[in-house]
């Protein structure tokens, strides 16, 4: 189930929760204010390469890729 960032339109507090995929909120209940059917806000994806750290240094790579 994905995470989906919501803001209520009484008080304008932002908060998650776990909704099934494509759930529009309809039923959801503002943890601040109590009101009902929160606005489905557009969330900023963050993810990273991964893969550790590279080196910088004389550009010989272990791995035989050819990148250096």
């Amino acid at each position: 189930m994905p995470i989906y960032e919501f803001r209520c339109r009484g008080c304008g507090f932002r908060f998650e929760a776990l909704r099934p995929l494509g759930d529009t909120g309809v039923g959801l209940e503002c943890p601040s204010c109590g009101a009902k059917d929160p606005e489905k806000q557009l969330s900023v994806f963050a993810a990273s390469a991964g893969g550790g750290s590279r080196s910088t240094g004389s550009g010989s790579s272990s791995c035989g890729s050819g990148f250096g």
